[in-house]
């Protein structure tokens, strides 16, 4: 059995048996109270962006593929519209996973602007409408997944994710991140002088999200808030008790809202400063087990020190995709 301090993580990446299988829509709500609760015996499934493998990433027909082949949880990216709508989305631009290129009559909408220190230059979602956004339409990440569903499903909101989970025949968590918050603050305003935080959190304790980890109210509604930028995850702290879990890149970039290295977020000192307003951090995976020339190097400490903080740790970001497997993986 996993240590109670562990959260081990896996994330689904399916990318056999993609036949082209029915695709169900989107459930109606459901009252069952009922349903199987979500397991807490053995490591959770995790279904990164849906079950993207099959079916293009973070769309509701993703969502509920990953549902129907066993994940514990589903998880998303969240960003923002122009007019403030939280929608599921993993870029700020819109150039990589949608038709955009196809829609003449936004061509005048690229932009260029500074994200974590760098000039971007494409088509932003905070320069779109909710209704413009939703005509668009989404495409694979890369020409190895299935492509029979490019161009089939429109961009999902925060809301149509939440609606997925809570209509699972089972008790399904929800794994949202709050991403580019400095961005998507700089670009989009709320009423009230409300922030994104702030939307993200409201939407959240809508649905009825609630509770600290392992609770009677977390498992009715389990849910996990991650995020790269420990600025978002002390902020929201005290806005809610559900865990949150402090998202670590690679060695070489630093935090986008504080500018702090790889190393200073990962000391001992750090270490024990975030856990007063997280339950874990979920490393870039190359920080926990280093490659080089296409072979797996030894561990790094950076676990044991974790634990020692009594941190849980979640292996960040691992998928298996077969041409990307170094050569001693298995």
């Amino acid at each position: 059995m996993a240590s109670p301090r562990i959260i081990p993580f896996v994330f689904l990446l399916l990318l056999f048996g993609c036949s082209g299988r029915v695709l169900y829509p989107l459930p109606s709500r459901r009252n069952d109270k009922n349903r199987q609760p979500i397991q807490t015996f053995r490591p959770y499934n995790i279904a990164h962006r849906g079950s993207n493998g099959e079916i293009p990433e973070e769309t509701t027909a993703a969502y509920m593929r990953a549902i129907e082949e066993g994940a514990d949880f589903i998880e998303t990216d969240i960003l923002a519209s122009k007019d403030g709508v939280l929608i599921c989305f993993h870029d700020v631009t819109l150039d990589e996973t949608t038709d955009i290129a196809d829609h003449k009559e936004f061509s005048n909408r690229k932009r260029t602007y500074e994200v974590q220190g760098d000039n971007i230059t494409g088509f932003f979602t905070v320069d779109f409408t909710l209704k413009e956004l939703k005509s668009l339409r989404v495409k694979q990440r890369y020409d190895f997944r299935d492509q029979q569903y490019n161009g089939k499903f429109s961009i999902s909101t925060f809301e149509e994710f939440i609606s997925i989970a809570l209509d699972a025949p089972r008790v399904v968590g929800i794994y949202p991140e709050i991403k580019n918050p400095v961005f998507i603050n700089q670009h989009v305003k709320w009423p009230g002088g409300k922030n994104f935080e702030d939307e993200f959190v409201e939407t959240l304790k809508i649905y009825g999200y609630e509770g600290s980890y392992l609770s009677k109210e977390w498992m009715k509604r389990p849910a996990f808030i991650q995020s790269f930028a420990p600025t978002s995850l002390t902020y929201i702290s005290n806005l809610t008790n559900l865990p949150k879990i402090f998202l670590i890149d690679d060695t070489m970039i630093p935090t986008q809202d504080t500018n702090q290295s790889y190393w200073e977020i990962t000391s001992d000192t750090y270490l024990n400063y975030i856990k007063e307003f997280v339950v874990g951090i979920g490393p870039w995976k190359d920080t926990l087990v280093p490659s080089s020339n296409n072979y797996l190097q030894t561990p790094t400490d950076l676990v044991a020190r974790a634990h020692a903080c009594n941190l849980q740790v979640r292996k960040g970001w691992h998928v298996v995709i077969f041409q990307c497997l170094l050569h001693n993986f298995l």
